[in-house]
């Protein structure tokens, strides 16, 4: 046993001078040295890699430029997490499901960054010089929250298991820091959030070639808000696309979530409460860039937690250029990339986010429902029909497992999210290792999304999944005894008949 501990370091270097040569990889930002672990040993992890100039002082509300190069870029952990907080509110993820939840610390504004975990070796099918699918992460978090660190989307297991295909995860501003609404920014300034995936894509385009992937089998995938940002870019890119395909769980660009505050009170109404006030556009803008991002976070979770009302909401503006007013009609006229999509949502999404809920009994079955079916289920299924009308190839799916470390109460069922550990191979990690039958849903799913980033025109039917077709069939995933199997769009969405 200490003969072995002794010598693994040396055999993972002969392992890693076999695939990528070296942990040190050449960046348009600049060297980037990794890491690999004894957990996932045949994944090589480039964590915290900047993308772009930090949005620190001067640059805080503005668009990011891409990252100057530096000397060396220490990739051996994560970076800071935008600044953002979590509320005082009790639901089932706070409460039994933290690994969906981030790590309170490292947090701050220098959190533009993207986490790269390529195989060490390739599978023994592929050729040696054939560069591998990438595979784009967009977290949610209802774009208040979120980031790239939380234990269930960590897609080593995933990577070590295929040795196939390369994760790439973008950090991206959230809140009053990646949604200002401020007066004193121009309209295409105000989604920064958005411009910030875009800008990580970009680098993610110029750069994966290095880590062994393919700049042109880039896929972009999301869940929840990361979804509606998948689908938002879809969008808003259909001239320079950078993307082969997508992937939507949980959400599209027709999910009803509101918009930002456009007349930029709440922006004002912060300044004026840490000393910003009665100043011009342009001066409340550079005071609040004097105020330091602790205080101003700190302000407005005291705010929301205190459940004052209005509440302050930092969201998406319409810009016309990263956000439009009307996505059907846009859709409808072709106005988007018409890559081929993955979409679907879970069979009780629900059950998550009605309150209060019973520990026993559960929550109000109705209004769970209601969410599921009026934010999630039937607007998938109005973007998949816009997206059928325009020539845009889709496969749909409905996730429905209930394994118990995942959904530890009785009642909770496929709710929002309990789809992620699946495909990211992360559902042991919590109240012990799962089940067979939930290794195989994971896999079934696993190998699915990664023969869409493969090749997502034709790899999906080759694997028997077809695309989406009114009154075709759909993909179910963890109901039964089966981890996948076709059933009838009629039968998931028999709730949504009043969409034509």
């Amino acid at each position: 046993m200490i003969l072995w501990a002794s010598l693994l370091p040396v055999l993972l270097q002969i392992r890693i001078a076999l695939a990528v040569s070296k942990l040190t990889i050449e960046t348009t930002s600049g060297p980037v040295t990794g890491i690999i672990n004894s957990t996932t040993p045949h994944v090589a992890q480039f964590l915290g890699v900047p993308f772009a100039e930090q949005p620190v002082g001067a640059r805080r509300w503005l668009p990011a430029i891409l990252k100057t190069r530096e000397e060396s870029i220490d990739a051996t952990k994560f970076g800071s997490q935008c600044p953002q907080f979590d509320g005082n509110g009790s639901n089932i993820i706070y409460d039994y499901a933290r690994g969906f939840l981030n790590p309170p610390e490292p947090m701050g504004e220098d959190c533009l960054s993207v986490n790269i975990w390529a195989p060490l070796t390739k599978n023994a099918t592929y050729n040696e010089t054939e560069s591998l699918p990438v595979i784009v992460w967009l977290y949610g978090g209802g774009f208040y929250n979120g980031g790239a660190n939380a234990p269930y989307q960590i897609p080593s297991p995933w990577v070590e298991r295929s040795q196939k295909h390369i994760v790439v995860a973008i950090n991206y501003r959230v809140n009053i820091f990646g949604f200002p609404s401020a007066r004193g920014l121009k309209l295409t300034e105000q989604n920064l959030g958005l411009l910030d995936q875009r800008l990580g894509l970009e680098w993610v385009r110029s750069n994966i070639a290095n880590f062994g992937g393919d700049p042109e089998r880039i896929t972009l995938w999301g869940q929840s808000a990361g979804a509606m940002s998948v689908d938002f870019y879809n969008l808003a890119y259909p001239e320079d696309p950078i993307v082969s395909g997508l992937i939507m769980e949980s959400g599209t660009a027709l999910l009803p979530f509101g918009e930002g505050n456009e007349q930029h009170s709440n922006f004002t109404f912060v300044a004026e409460n840490l000393g910003c006030g009665n100043l011009s556009a342009q001066g409340e803008l550079a005071c609040m860039r004097n105020i330091s991002w602790t205080d101003i976070i700190s302000f407005i979770k005291t705010y929301s937690d205190a459940a004052t009302t209005p509440p302050l909401i930092f969201l998406y503006v319409v810009d016309n250029s990263t956000f439009f007013s009307n996505y059907t009609a846009r859709a409808l006229a072709g106005n988007f990339t018409k890559k081929p999509a993955i979409t679907g949502t879970n069979k009780q999404e629900g059950q998550a986010f009605v309150l209060p809920y019973d520990p026993v009994t559960g929550v109000n079955l109705t209004e769970a429902d209601a969410t599921t079916y009026g934010f999630f289920a039937c607007p998938d299924l109005q973007t998949s029909k816009d997206r059928y009308a325009a020539g845009a190839k889709t496969y749909r799916y409905q996730y429905a497992g209930n394994f118990s470390n995942i959904s530890p109460l009785p009642w909770t069922g496929a709710y929002h999210s309990s789809e992620e550990p699946m495909v990211f191979g992360t559902y042991g990690i919590e109240r012990g290792g799962g089940t067979e039958f939930e290794a195989e849903v994971s896999r079934a799913m696993q190998d699915r999304w990664l023969a869409f980033a493969e090749d997502p025109v034709e790899g999906l039917e080759r694997v028997g999944w077809d695309a989406y077709k009114p009154g075709g069939n759909d993909a179910l995933f963890g109901s039964g005894a089966l981890a996948v199997q076709p059933v009838a769009e009629s039968i998931l969405d028999d709730r949504c008949k009043h969409i034509d």
